[in-house]
């Protein structure tokens, strides 16, 4: 149980640096006008935080 619930921190872990990463990158897009790459941003972090709750939901949420 021990390694299984280390995956599940590493993927938690991985999951909050891409929505981190992303939401650098929609700032960064929406101050320099580029409203299609913020809004794509915007989905992909929405994608990841679905992803983060199911991965934290699937490994329980400690």
């Amino acid at each position: 149980m021990g390694e299984r619930s280390m995956t599940g921190r590493r993927l938690q872990a991985m999951y909050v640096f891409g929505i981190l990463l992303n939401a650098g990158a929609l700032i960064a897009a929406a101050t320099n006008g580029a409203t299609l790459y913020a809004v794509t941003f915007g989905i992909v972090m929405c994608y990841l935080g679905v992803r983060f709750w199911m991965v934290r939901q699937s490994y329980g949420a400690h």
